[in-house]
């Protein structure tokens, strides 16, 4: 299905985007550790429903994390100059148009989200992850954070062991990045195993 642009970051179109998006969408459900050091069990679902199904008594906590994420994504999602440069990254059809303070750019599609502490007392964290269609990504079908941090695997594999600093705070993007730049990133970290990187897009 063709989706393009819209306007503004509106949560609520970018919510049906989401119910629609022809990929299997993603969210992480961590329970406990059991391990030595402090990863995390976490499993990946294929829509908001099954995390429903899975957890009948936690649908409010499904639903407050999916929204959250949403919200994520308009903040922390990379932006860039065109829908081409965008499109180069995520894929063909795969990026909306959106306008801030009269600035227009292109951010990609969230694809699933990622949630930690569903059932457990305390704080619930939640955020946007994102896949690509296109053939010149370096994390085409693989689940991959707002920040560039890609998981491994291919968009097949369910359970995971996560650091908690997958769950760290984002900056808000207030940059665009030109064609490459997401994927450069992506790059980066894998070969640095980097948190950070200089010249990024974020504020």
């Amino acid at each position: 299905m063709t989706r393009k642009r819209s306007k503004t970051i509106n949560l609520a179109t970018m919510r049906k985007a989401f119910a629609l998006k022809p990929l299997a969408v993603g969210v992480t459900a961590i329970m406990a550790s059991g391990c030595a050091d402090d990863r995390q069990d976490a499993k990946i679902y294929t829509s908001l429903e099954a995390c429903k199904t899975d957890y009948p008594d936690a649908v409010q906590k499904c639903e407050t994390a999916y929204e959250t994420a949403l919200e994520e994504s308009a903040r922390t999602s990379p932006r860039f100059n065109s829908e081409h440069d965008c499109e180069y990254e995520f894929g063909a059809n795969q990026c909306q148009q959106v306008s801030n303070n009269g600035h227009s750019f292109f951010m990609p599609f969230m694809t699933g989200y990622m949630v930690s502490r569903l059932l457990s007392p305390g704080p619930m964290y939640s955020q946007p992850i994102y896949t690509s269609y296109s053939p010149y990504s370096s994390f085409r079908s693989r689940w991959v954070t707002a920040d560039g941090h890609v998981f491994s695997g291919d968009i097949g594999k369910r359970n995971y062991k996560v650091s908690p600093s997958t769950f760290k705070a984002k900056p808000t993007v207030t940059r665009t990045v030109s064609r490459g730049g997401f994927g450069s990133s992506v790059r980066a970290k894998s070969s640095w195993g980097s948190s950070s990187r200089s010249g990024g897009w974020g504020g």
